[in-house]
């Protein structure tokens, strides 16, 4: 119970910090906001993609969103270590898995606004998804996943920078890798080089597997390729966030 009690209370505290920081919400909320607008509305009658566009990258849109929200976890991650708050708390009786996995739920939680945000406003200039209840439930799965693995890597990230400049350079390849990937032109549209980069890098199969689930022709093969993604990006980036906070303490 003391463990639940530390959690709830981080967590909230964390809240708190995340309200007061309008950087952070602009990132995770308004720039993927102005991504759908300008992925569908400048860019997408340039690209065929045999079908309604807003149909076909919407699932990379989601995916964008958790990226744009990763910065700000490692950014105030590295804020509570470097300023001392850690440090107070190793002091006290606090569950040390609540210290870093109130950044996780939090991230989490933003995250889910974001893209529920995203799928909203999709659905309001035309995206017509044909998932079904199960298949939908496969979509908020995989996201979670998917959430949780980018942020345990955000915490590692955090713990490992000297500073919350670093902290947040440290996470822009999460946001940047989805643009190298299938969420806004097929793969293999793209040139040699890059077009096998983007099938082998981890956000691909993810994308592919919402983008099944969402038009109702789910893949078991980049379904099981994404999970694998997701479960071995946690298991590096919990590894890294334990091996970090020891590190430091």
């Amino acid at each position: 119970m003391n463990a639940l009690s530390d959690f709830t209370t981080l967590v909230r505290r964390n809240f708190r910090h995340a309200m007061r920081t309008p950087l952070a919400l602009f990132n995770a909320l308004v720039v993927p906001v102005f991504l759908i607008f300008m992925m569908v509305y400048v860019f997408g009658g340039a690209f065929s993609v045999g079908g309604a566009y807003i149909d076909y990258v919407t699932p990379g849109l989601i995916i964008t969103a958790i990226g744009y929200g990763i910065s700000a976890t490692a950014i105030a991650v590295n804020a509570d270590m470097t300023t001392g708050f850690i440090d107070r708390l190793r002091v006290m009786a606090v569950s040390r898995a609540a210290v870093l996995g109130a950044h996780v739920v939090l991230t989490t939680l933003r995250s889910l606004a974001a893209i529920t945000l995203i799928v909203a406003i999709a659905l309001a200039i035309g995206f017509r998804p044909s998932a079904t209840f199960a298949q939908w439930l496969g979509v908020i799965g995989l996201v979670v996943l998917t959430v949780v693995a980018l942020s345990w890597l955000a915490v590692a990230f955090g713990l490992a920078a000297g500073t919350p400049e670093s902290a947040g350079m440290a996470a822009v390849p999460l946001m940047l890798l989805p643009f190298l990937s299938s969420a806004f032109v097929p793969a293999g549209t793209m040139g040699p080089g890059v077009r096998q980069f983007a099938e082998y890098q981890p956000f691909t199969p993810i994308i592919e597997t919402l983008r099944g689930l969402l038009t109702g022709r789910p893949s078991a093969g980049t379904a099981v390729t994404a999970v694998a993604w997701c479960l071995g990006l946690t298991l590096v980036g919990y590894l890294l966030a334990r091996a970090n906070f020891t590190k430091r303490g």
